[in-house]
């Protein structure tokens, strides 16, 4: 494992600290594009298996992680590498994660580094106490059904160990691209649209809103639900932006055309418009969410920007409840004492996956101890025959049927 020298985090007075992890290639391009003066006050960590990925990234801290059995080939796109590489790293990855309130984890799962690392880092973070949340690309059907596979697999074992997953199906994206649409720009988009996810949130933590969302209220709604979740990010300007937004955001294929409103428990709103945002087009906006997830439990942020005068925009996050047990999450790793620093050298406890539950002991037929007697005067006759079998054999010893 290697890391470069981290730099101070930049922590605001009432504001709770934020790193972002990019694990694999895709993480990494999206880390990219948090590359803003907006983000400057999070500390951006790039994960990989791959030392090349490195080259282009800006993120303050580096982990490479590597081992001799991959000489230097990466993963190779087997996530069952790139989990054994976090697996052993798992206290480096844990101190990484330390001094942090939210931690942001950014993939494209299917490959083998996003898929097999960013799940047990979910894990690492949350034992360093902080509140996990992962935004997701899934890959596109023309990917392969090998890439799909490990996709939903890796999505199942994120929504276990974080608080949070913002899942961003690539198939979903041909509803908002045209057939003119080229395959770089096509990415590009992709990752754009998940990173608006990511502003929206980062907006309700970090900027003082006229209706300010604490972050003991995030915590309150995420803390260890386990959610999956579907966002849509949409604006409109002029003198009827509010009922634009509404009408988008019930026609957005992302929520489902709102469908995925209704199926919701919890619902996050972030609102940001200049200063000529207005309680009535706030209210507008909230009526209309309420109507279509009447039972969930809503949050709801607003906050202004001067530069986005005439302009208004809206995020919303709809968390359904994943039932699945966190204890399903198959990995337990211990650490040494040592220096909380990521960068520090400290003794790793390679960590093996857990065994399989053992199920219930199986019950196993045996033959009783019956005694071959004696035929008497027909020892000595033929035996009846018939297709190869003697029928004056019992049939269960025949067939080999047990009896108890």
């Amino acid at each position: 494992m290697e890391t470069e020298n981290q730099t101070p985090i930049l922590e605001t007075a009432g504001q709770p600290v934020v790193k972002f992890f990019g694990v694999g290639n895709a993480g990494i391009a999206l880390l990219g594009q948090l590359a803003t003066p907006e983000f400057a006050a999070a500390q951006t960590i790039a994960i990989n298996t791959d030392a090349a990925a490195f080259a282009t990234s800006g993120a303050t801290v580096k982990i490479h992680l590597e081992n001799k059995l991959l000489r230097g080939l990466g993963s190779g796109g087997d996530p069952e590498r790139g989990r054994a590489l976090a697996d052993e790293q798992f206290s480096t990855l844990k101190s990484a994660c330390e001094g942090a309130n939210v931690i942001f984890i950014l993939a494209g799962l299917g490959g083998g580094a996003g898929s097999g690392i960013s799940p047990v880092l979910a894990k690492a973070a949350r034992e360093a106490g902080a509140l996990v949340l992962a935004f997701v690309t899934l890959p596109f059907d023309c990917e392969g059904n090998r890439r799909e596979a490990q996709a939903q697999t890796a999505l199942e074992q994120l929504k276990a160990a974080a608080d949070g997953v913002i899942c961003l199906p690539g198939q979903k994206v041909f509803k908002l691209i045209d057939e003119n649409t080229s395959l770089v720009d096509t990415f590009n988009f992709s990752g754009g649209f998940l990173v608006e996810g990511v502003r929206g949130v980062w907006q309700l933590l970090t900027r003082p809103g006229l209706i300010q969302v604490h972050f003991s209220d995030l915590c309150t709604l995420l803390r260890d639900r386990h959610a999956e979740n579907v966002f849509a990010f949409v604006e409109a300007a002029g003198a009827g932006r509010s009922r634009e937004v509404v009408d988008k955001i019930l026609a957005h294929p992302l929520l489902d055309e709102g469908r995925a409103l209704a199926d919701s428990d919890a619902v996050l709103v972030s609102l940001l418009a200049g200063k000529d945002l207005t309680m009535a087009e706030v209210n507008r906006v909230m009526e209309q969410v309420k109507r279509q997830c009447s039972h969930a439990q809503i949050i709801m942020g607003a906050a202004v920007d001067a530069e986005l005068k005439g302009k208004l925009c809206v995020t919303v996050i709809a968390a359904k409840q994943n039932l699945a047990a966190a204890a399903n999450f198959p990995t337990r790793v211990e650490t040494r004492t040592g220096t909380p620093n990521a960068t520090s050298q400290r003794d790793v406890v390679i960590a093996r996956p857990a065994r399989a539950r053992r199920s219930g002991a199986k019950a196993v037929q045996t033959q009783l101890p019956l005694t071959i007697v004696s035929k008497g005067r027909f020892d000595k006759s033929e035996p009846t025959l018939h297709h190869g079998e003697d029928l004056d054999v019992p049939t269960f010893l025949r067939r080999g049927v047990p009896l108890n």
